[in-house]
């Protein structure tokens, strides 16, 4: 009887010989054999699906769907880290991808040992269209895979893509590569079929030709999109890259209040300095080293008094520095009137973000202070509106506790450094509290 067989000796008989035993025995006794090889089948996918963990000191059984486990695995491996944009891989020029290929292609040899010059020239034809739809499909598979997802992306960089590129270009362009791959695949597969399909060796001359010039005009006609994505990796790839274990000190402020001229005094970074509005035109990183340690400085775009829907994509760059970075704020104001921005309106925005930041440590500097007159004294009436002598205080001195520095006559530089270093110690010690606080 197989019920004579242990259950470790009936796991390691293999279920041919099983079936072999079971088919001299009477059908009661096969039935009984059926079952035991079904128990055997059940265990062993149990056993390679079923997971434990130690409980108590008893093994307990972790049920893990298998739809569960790959969209785990699939998150775990496609989140991305800041940084992303220094990954990207390098893009070649369309023209350069076609030229290449059609030289690999041309290279490829017939099958040997096919005397007939019929199917030797249509063997010859048809690995030479494959050849050539492969050498043109692979580097466009290869940025598909390795260009990031959006979505995965850190909140940072998902706002730079769609700030510097614009909303949606990113995504559209990646689908043309992709539509271009498939297109290139279709058209390759159909004429190397044909190809392959020929009666003479004429006739295979002729739809390698035709198979050939009909690759060369699809990539040519839409190959465009493979050079858009090279533009678009020298952009991102030209982004700052931001250490979000690096204390950061933002310089936020309206246009051409002087941000630019404090971050070369201040760090490593050499924005362009003029006065006009939007200077800067980008997010400008440099770099602080005080007492061994290091910090990072931000020279962002200007804001006006503006509801955000009607800022441009520069003033947005600002806001999203400020939403999804761990910074600290220094926010320069100008009073002097030269940078164009009344300070009733410098007033106002700079109301509105020290709202929106109240969580950000804050650092306010009156720039340029050498042209500024000396302030006369204001007196407070007793039915003076509050908000209207607020503006005034503010026109003349600036918000309360402000420094004031010029960096012309250089007044006050060397208040602001140890002011900045202070800032930027702290907020060190806020990113080593949330770390430790997330890790326990």
């Amino acid at each position: 009887m197989c019920g004579a067989y242990t259950l470790f000796q009936l796991w390691h008989i293999p279920s041919t010989k099983l079936l072999q035993r079971s088919s001299k025995l009477s059908k009661g006794s096969f039935f009984m054999a059926g079952i035991e090889i079904s128990t055997r089948l059940c265990l062993r996918r149990e056993m390679q699906t079923t997971t434990c963990e130690i409980a108590n000191g008893s093994n307990v059984p972790i049920i893990r769907t298998k739809q569960e486990a790959s969209s785990q695995d699939k998150t775990s491996t496609k989140l991305e880290p800041v940084g992303a944009f220094q990954k990207l891989p390098m893009v070649m020029p369309s023209v350069d991808i076609l030229y290449s290929a059609l030289r690999k292609a041309k290279r490829v040899s017939p099958t040997k040992g096919i005397v007939n010059i019929a199917k030797r020239e249509r063997n010859r034809g048809a690995k030479q269209l494959d050849a050539l739809m492969k050498e043109l499909t692979v580097p466009l598979r290869s940025y598909m895979e390795n260009f990031p997802n959006k979505k995965y992306l850190h909140p940072y960089e998902r706002s730079l893509i769609e700030l510097t590129l614009g909303d949606g270009h990113y995504e559209e362009v990646l689908g043309r590569v992709d539509a271009l791959r498939k297109k290139i695949q279709s058209v390759g597969k159909e004429n190397a079929s044909l190809c392959s399909k020929s009666l003479s060796k004429r006739e295979a001359e002729e739809r390698l030709s035709e198979g050939m010039k009909k690759l060369e005009e699809v990539f040519k006609l839409e190959g465009k999109a493979v050079d858009d994505l090279l533009n678009i990796a020298k952009t991102l790839r030209a982004m700052p890259v931001v250490d979000l274990e690096t204390p950061t000190l933002c310089l936020v402020g309206a246009p051409n209040v002087g941000k630019s001229s404090l971050v070369r005094i201040l760090s490593t970074g050499k924005p362009e300095v003029c006065n006009y509005p939007f200077t800067t035109r980008g997010i400008l990183m440099g770099h602080i080293a005080i007492n061994y340690q290091h910090f990072q400085v931000t020279d962002t775009p200007g804001l006006l008094k503006r509801n955000d829907e009607d800022r441009n994509n520069l003033e947005k760059l600002t806001l999203a520095v400020l939403t999804h970075l761990p910074t600290a704020i220094l926010y320069v104001h100008d009073l002097s009137g030269e940078c164009g921005t009344l300070p009733s309106d410098q007033f106002i925005t700079y109301k509105e973000m020290r709202e929106r930041f109240n969580d950000c440590l804050w650092l306010d500097i009156v720039s340029k202070c050498d042209l500024l007159q000396d302030s006369p004294v204001i007196f407070v009436k007793e039915d003076g509106n509050i908000d209207h002598i607020e503006v005034e205080r503010y026109k003349r001195l600036g918000p309360d506790g402000a420094l004031h520095v010029s960096v012309k006559s250089e007044t006050g530089l060397n208040e602001l450094k140890a002011r900045v270093h202070d800032l930027l110690v702290s907020q060190m010690a806020r990113i080593k509290s949330k770390k430790s606080s997330l890790e326990g």
